[in-house]
């Protein structure tokens, strides 16, 4: 299931999807400690 744009996952903040597969989405975040976009992946299996 995807999440949307603006949900937080502890410190990070989800931007946009940059794709899905078998095993999990991915995602560009924003992580505000850093002030730097990261990748985050949540696994589906």
């Amino acid at each position: 299931m995807p999440l949307a744009p603006g949900t937080q996952l502890g410190p990070y903040e989800l931007l946009s999807a940059i794709g899905s597969g078998g095993m999990g989405e991915v995602y560009k975040a924003r992580d505000p400690r850093l002030d730097r976009i990261v990748a985050i992946k949540v696994s589906t299996a």
